[in-house]
């Protein structure tokens, strides 16, 4: 609250000259910020294996993720380990104890160009991420000694002597351009698709061994532009989606190409930048250049109406995700600066009196982080609960509210 006893609500009041915020570290469980030299575009949660998380304070997580760096020779795929993260009930009584003080490991590999989009997975034992660059390629790269690096300080040491570059794994350059586009199957281990800005989608299937992949002649090509996000179902191995600049968002099956099966066209009224598909309801949530954050009903999707619809936002949507273990809960990032929290089983006869200035904000937003300026990707943490990981311009957050 300001001096006058009033909520400050981003996007409703600008700050006046010389008026700066004020963090009330009372209203979150955890915080804490981070730096990687270059900021990063994407990351990722290397998850389902040995290197996850812990879910009791203090915290540790791991992190992969790529930069933007000013030139394309000074980029690097990083993975992180970030341990002894305290609460915020600790603050007071730890400040100035060496022993509660966050600590961070990192093991990076060069990469040349910045990488546009980072996602992880698992092949049986095999750590894998994704990565789509601004140089035109999808590259496949192996996790293993970056994430045993920063778990053993001989494992650092060897691998700092040894990797001097990144070495892919495998390669596709069949794209002819760049592109953000990039998701694996949650049910069929080394199944991959990646969408590029000619608006093209291709299915990656892996070849025994996993090192390399059987990829797609004949792309998926029902939309008339750039391809901003892809989905996977997370039941149905054979099903994803999609969303474009064309302003659509289309549903696939793969046993069928290169046509969508369903399409919600017009589904926001600009460039849609985001999607993320309900782990266990039939929702798909999207966020566009439009500031809307739109629910759909994939029972009733072709008729494109939104069963929810929220316009918080004072600017583009950067990222949206569902929380992996409250279906109704999710979380969203703007150009704006703001992550909001939103819960829909929430209405507005479950709310009581109204704190003045904010009784016109709707009844399901829970909570706006701020303090990151040009916000580009969050994830909530697969294993730690109510746990926010966000990348921007200025590094990175590590956060859980009181509200989730």
């Amino acid at each position: 609250m300001d001096r006058f006893g009033k909520v400050y609500v981003p996007g409703m009041e600008p700050l006046q000259p010389g008026e700066e915020l004020e963090m009330d570290r009372s209203a979150y469980r955890m915080y804490h910020e981070c730096q990687t030299g270059a900021p990063c575009l994407s990351f990722d949660n290397p998850e389902r294996w040995r290197w996850g998380g812990k879910g009791a304070f203090p915290l540790s997580m791991l992190v992969c993720a790529g930069t933007q760096a000013d030139t394309a020779l000074s980029n690097r795929l990083l993975v992180m380990r970030m341990h002894n993260l305290q609460g915020t009930e600790k603050d007071k009584e730890g400040e100035e104890d060496e022993d509660k003080k966050p600590q961070m490991e990192l093991a990076m590999l060069p990469h040349y160009g910045i990488i546009n989009r980072v996602r992880v997975t698992c092949c049986g034992e095999q750590p894998l991420a994704a990565v789509w660059s601004e140089k035109g390629q999808v590259e496949i790269f192996d996790l293993r000694p970056q994430l045993e690096a920063v778990h053993n300080t001989a494992a650092m040491a060897a691998f700092i002597n040894q990797h001097k570059e990144a070495t892919a794994l495998f390669s596709f350059s069949g794209h002819m351009t760049e592109g953000f586009a990039l998701d694996w199957s949650p049910t069929v281990p080394g199944r991959l698709i990646s969408g590029d800005c000619k608006k093209n989608i291709h299915l990656w299937e892996p070849r025994e061994g996993g090192t390399s992949w059987q990829i797609d002649q004949r792309p998926f090509s029902s939309h008339s532009k750039s391809v901003e996000d892809l989905q996977w179902s997370p039941t149905e191995a054979t099903v994803f989606a999609s969303c474009s600049v064309d302003q659509s968002i289309r549903i696939w099956d793969i046993r069928a190409p290169p046509n969508s099966m369903l399409s919600a066209n017009e589904a926001h009224t600009s460039d849609i930048n985001v999607i993320s598909w309900n782990r266990t309801e039939p929702f798909l949530l999207s966020g566009g250049d439009d500031g809307l954050l739109k629910v759909l009903d994939l029972r009733q999707f072709n008729t494109g109406r939104p069963v929810a619809n929220f316009k918080q936002h004072g600017a583009p949507i950067t990222s949206v995700e569902w929380n992996p273990v409250d279906s109704s809960v999710f979380a969203a990032s703007g150009a704006d600066d703001v992550i909001s929290l939103w819960d829909l089983s929430v209405e507005s006869c479950d709310v009581g009196a109204r704190v003045e200035g904010v009784k016109d904000l709707p009844p399901q937003l829970l909570f706006l982080h701020q303090g990151q300026s040009e916000i580009k990707e969050l994830h909530w943490h697969p294993q730690l609960p109510g746990v926010i990981v966000s990348t921007a311009l200025s590094g990175f957050n590590v956060f859980r509210t009181i509200s989730v």
